[in-house]
């Protein structure tokens, strides 16, 4: 792999270079195509689901002749109509069918599509079903599942070391507690749509929001029965994902399909907001039980603990995301005795997916939890408990680098960014300072709060660690980029156009970022657990590679030179004592009939995971970062602000600094919603109403901490061989806003004088905080 940068000129727009978004301009001016910008054939039909009303039920009958008499339908769609398969399951449970066949099993299910002329006449035809249900009883939430003895929706997980229950009976001090933690919406601002051409023979070409175009066209091909190489699935932006696109875009795009196969004509499917946070699925809430052993200083001596989650009707990634949880409940701290468990569970609520994080954040917050009870146990700082308890400084090889799951921590910088960034933002004098208002403010009470964060890399289903990428270079220089991976607005093709850039030594602009397709690169990943950059950039950088070895052997022959005596400079290449323009000597590396295109592939090296015995390396290395906040809350209403945000994040050495600071604080912003705002709600007929803008509060602009600061981590370089040396920053600086939970945790504390742990369940509403502070004052 080139690392050559010249020492003469520096390229436009290469890596490292603080360089804009390649659509950014396109995003804010309206001029980015997204799915439903796409010119659509004059013949095009429009499809829309019909909605289940019974929480858990059969379908005794459905009545659909005024949805079939309604202006402008075509036809209507049943689970009979699916030619080859009724099921979309991204598992081998199969579990999940594009429509309810028979019964429903949560509020809000696809029993039927209709499809017509135009959106709005399939909308309100699809209102028009007249459906009987046996009802059954349903269970919401994980409690209510247990009462009901619900299953679990897949295999549990269990993470073990040493023997947590013995140490647990020997502990010097022990607490036990429970920790509810709330779900989260994905609003995304584009939402799920598919549009459908079908072609010649059993040609099917998709055009998807999806953040995994090759499990649309697995999917689309097996509900059709044909053959995968008959279907193309075409993405070229998302309007966000987060996730949401990685496995939920299957129904939308099967339907399509069906209707565009059954009909003969392109079909484009389009639910709005409502019925789009109905149908699809969310982050898991989880309900944690835990057990802690710990000694007179504060350092962990046994953890045992129950992570319980709301899955939903089926499967989806439950497995995984539950998975993950465990994985990162250590967060930064070693325990030496731990059992850890997952209780993945059914309910009849949509099947939860992925999202951010997948799982991490959940398990992540409870790591921190236990750390903030003992600190109020003893009554220290929070920080004190947590450096004490923090893995092994990094090249500290010894019993305190190991995980529950049996992977050595060997990169561990954790101690030096947090003592840079409570050196850099005066943590100490503010705390004291915050400690002194607090004694004389009856009304208004400070917190502050300085949390880590330590995230692993790779995906832990082992081969979904690869990926592709397709080079061209032309005659006259310029350079055609294809990859796996998808563009959602997180800057992937423009870090991976920097890369192919660098390799080549040639400015930004003359790197062409084309649509994901299938059609060109096959059996791609999700674009997902921040390895969009990782494993795409290092595919990219194969391919270009590829080209750029035939150039060196074709001007060595050319020139009688040594490859030593090739180098790529900016936009030059040169040769012996000679400086050949770029695009000359690719135009006369063509003429010698050398090959100009080439297939990159990467595989992540050194990983792997045994599920049974919940041991192994999952991840290729560790991302961390730090976050202190600064709130303020009224104990008179509950209502509150983030006063100040400090953030320190480490990316390695970064791809591009500017993408990697939004990255950074969009992840922040996102996961202060989910611990504060965003709330989701189930009425007792099993329908969420939280299912709209007006009902679901994500965070404002006015909710931004007033002060907010963010810094890469200047001096990382990961020690693994990823691609340029930097890191993944999608996922890991999401859970930095565990620092404003901890923080408002402090302000209602100083209520009851510090004296107990407010153990704040999430997301913190004003309400609960409310509750929260009467609760100590001794009022509820």
């Amino acid at each position: 792999m080139n690392e050559h940068v010249s020492d003469l000129v520096a390229i436009k727009g290469g890596v490292h270079q603080p360089t804009k978004h390649d659509s950014g301009h396109k995003h804010v001016t309206g001029q980015a195509v997204y799915t439903d910008d796409i010119e659509t054939p004059a013949s095009t039909l429009h499809a829309y689901l019909g909605l289940s009303t019974c929480a858990n039920g059969t379908i005794e009958a459905m009545d659909l002749s005024a949805v079939r008499s309604s202006p402008g339908v075509v036809g209507v769609l049943t689970s009979r109509d699916m030619p080859a398969s009724n099921d979309i399951s991204p598992t081998h449970l199969h579990d999940e069918p594009v429509l309810a066949d028979g019964e429903v099993h949560f509020f809000g299910q696809a029993m039927f599509a209709v499809v017509a002329t135009s959106r709005e006449f399939a909308r309100a035809a699809a209102q028009k079903a007249k459906v009987e249900y046996g009802e059954r009883p349903f269970a919401r939430s994980v409690d209510e599942a247990r009462e009901a003895d619900y299953p679990n929706v897949t295999k549990p997980l269990t993470l073990k070391r040493g023997n947590a229950a013995s140490a647990l009976e020997a502990a010097t001090n022990r607490l036990q507690g429970r920790y509810e933690i709330g779900g989260q919406d994905h609003m995304y601002l584009e939402g799920h749509i598919a549009l459908a051409i079908p072609g010649e023979d059993d040609d099917m070409t998709v055009y998807s929001s999806t953040q995994h175009p090759s499990e649309v066209q697995h999917m689309v091909a097996h509900v059709l029965g044909v053959p995968s190489a008959a279907v193309t699935v075409n993405v070229r932006r998302m309007g966000g994902g987060f996730g949401g696109k990685e496995t939920q875009s299957n129904q939308f795009a099967a339907v399509a399909a069906v209707a565009a196969k059954k009909f003969g004509k392109a079909v484009k499917i389009r639910p709005d907001r409502d019925d789009d946070m109905i149908t699809t699925g969310k982050r898991h809430d989880f309900v944690v039980d835990y057990d802690v052993g710990y000694d007179d200083e504060g350092r962990i001596e046994a953890v045992s603990g129950t992570f319980a989650a709301r899955c939903g009707f089926s499967a989806d990634l439950s497995g995984p995301v539950t998975d993950r949880a465990l994985f990162h409940a250590d967060n930064c701290y070693y325990y030496p005795h731990v059992l850890l468990q997952s209780e993945p569970l059914k309910t009849n609520t949509v099947s939860n997916t992925a999202f951010r994080g997948f799982g991490g954040p959940q398990g992540l917050i409870v790591g921190e939890r236990i750390v903030e009870e003992i600190a109020y146990k003893l009554g220290k700082d929070p920080l004190e408990i947590r450096r004490i308890n923090f893995y092994d400084r990094e090249g500290e090889e010894n019993a305190r680098s190991v995980t529950p799951y049996h992977q050595k921590v060997t990169d561990n910088i954790i101690h030096r960014v947090v003592d840079e960034l409570e050196e850099t933002c005066n943590y100490q004098a503010r705390r004291e300072a915050i400690l002194a208002f607090n004694e004389t403010n009856p009304i208004i009470k400070k917190g502050i709060a300085l949390t880590p964060v330590k995230f692993g890399i790779s995906f832990t289903a082992t081969w979904y660690n690869q990926a592709g990428a397709l080079v061209h270079v032309y005659r006259d220089g310029s350079v055609h980029l294809n990859h796996g991976g998808t563009e959602m607005g997180q800057g992937l093709n423009t870090k991976v156009a920097q890369v192919v850039a660098d390799t080549f030594q040639i400015d930004l602009d003359k790197v062409k970022i084309t649509a994901t397709t299938t059609e060109k690169v096959p059996n791609t990943s999700a674009t997902a657990a921040s390895s969009g950059s990782d494993l795409n950039g290092m595919a990219a950088d194969n391919a270009a590679n590829q080209i750029k070895d035939r150039l060196i052997d074709f001007a060595c022959e050319e020139y009688q030179v040594t490859k030593e005596q090739v180098v790529f400079e900016a936009n030059v290449v040169r040769v012996g004592n000679q400086r050949i323009p770029f695009p000359d000597l690719v135009d006369q590396a063509y003429m010698k009939r050398i090959h100009l295109s080439a297939a990159g592939f990467y595989k992540t090296p050194g990983i792997h995971w045994n599920r049974d015995t919940g041991q192994g390396n999952p991840f290729f290395y560790f991302a961390y970062g730090a976050a202190v906040s600064e709130v303020s809350i009224d104990t008179l209403t509950g209502e509150y602000h983030v006063d100040r945000t400090d953030l320190l994040h480490d990316v390695g050495k970064s791809l591009n600094p500017a993408i990697d600071i939004g990255q950074v604080e969009g992840a922040f912003i996102q996961g202060m919603g989910w611990l504060t705002t965003e709330e989701l709600w189930w009425d007792d007929k099993g329908q969420l109403r939280t299912h709209a803008p007006s009902t679901y509060k994500i965070p404002l602009a006015s909710d931004r901490p007033a002060t907010f600061n963010t810094k890469l981590v200047s001096w990382s370089v990961n020690k693994e061989r990823t691609i340029r040396r930097s890191k993944a920053v999608g996922e890991p600086p999401f859970m930095l806003a565990a620092s404003v939970v901890e923080a408002l945790s402090m302000a209602v504390a100083s209520v009851g004088n510090y004296a107990a742990c407010p153990c704040l369940d999430t997301p913190c509403t004003p309400e609960r905080i409310l509750m929260a502070v009467e609760r100590l004052r001794g009022r509820t």
